[in-house]
């Protein structure tokens, strides 16, 4: 399983958007592999036009989502102290979005550059799709 950052789901989802993005975002889907969680819902959803809200609704809901517990909100703070001690800060809900993927053991997929600090910091995995978007197993 893959957690997928809002900028994934944000350029894929674009009309215009990244073509190797789509295709990666496609490879994740089409495996099963693609994960959604309550940080990113309120992201790529809190931002959607009236006009696509049900149909992104009707998208999202067949991908598997983490919902964020109280324990994780937790954990999201831990870890943004440490971040801040280690003097980067990354926006609050991207805290959360690393700290669950981290928690759960997942790659994370993301356009944002900060993540690679975040990774280099924590160990936090990152995703990186195969040829042509295809699955990149571990």
């Amino acid at each position: 399983m893959v957690a997928v950052d809002s900028s994934v789901w944000i350029e894929g989802l674009r009309r215009h958007g990244s073509l190797e993005v789509k295709l990666a975002l496609e490879g994740l889907l089409e495996t099963y592999e693609a994960q959604w969680s309550t940080p990113v819902r309120l992201e790529v959803l809190g931002g959607a036009r009236a006009d696509e809200r049900r149909r992104l609704g009707l998208h999202f809901a067949s991908v598997p989502y983490r919902f964020a517990t109280e324990e994780d909100w937790e954990r999201g703070v831990s870890l943004a102290w440490r971040l801040r001690d280690n003097g980067l800060t990354v926006p609050w809900l991207d805290v959360l979005i690393a700290s669950l993927a981290l928690h759960d053991n997942l790659r994370l997929y993301t356009l944002d550059a900060h993540f690679t600090r975040v990774a280099e910091i924590t160990g936090l995995k990152l995703y990186q799709p195969g040829h042509a978007g295809i699955f990149a197993p571990e």
